[in-house]
């Protein structure tokens, strides 16, 4: 479990930050966020898989222990940054408990 949380209010900016830039480098507070939301082994975490490169990319959710298959979801995105767009609003939402629009 992290020493870092991700509050809402204090924070929404970051999500603004990163929904402008998915990829690529990040500020050093948002990156603390980031490895909050990408570093926690949490069951069944959404994740992206990547179905044909460079072009096409799946969300998916592990499973409930280490070993269990993917579970592959019908979102389907055209786009890197769509995908990691995606998958950021849903850490989101777990760690804070509040949507983004």
């Amino acid at each position: 479990m992290s020493l870092y949380k991700v509050d809402a209010e204090k924070h929404r900016h970051l999500a603004e930050e990163f929904r402008k830039n998915p990829v690529g480098i990040h500020s050093p507070e948002l990156q603390k966020v980031l490895n909050v939301f990408r570093g926690a082994a949490m069951p069944e975490k959404y994740v992206l898989v990547c179905v044909k490169p460079h072009e096409e990319w799946r969300l998916a959710q592990l499973g409930k222990g280490r070993g269990d298959p993917l579970t592959l979801t019908d979102q389907v995105f055209g786009s890197i940054e769509d995908a990691e767009w995606a998958v950021f609003k849903l850490r989101w939402k777990h760690y804070t408990g509040e949507p983004l629009d």
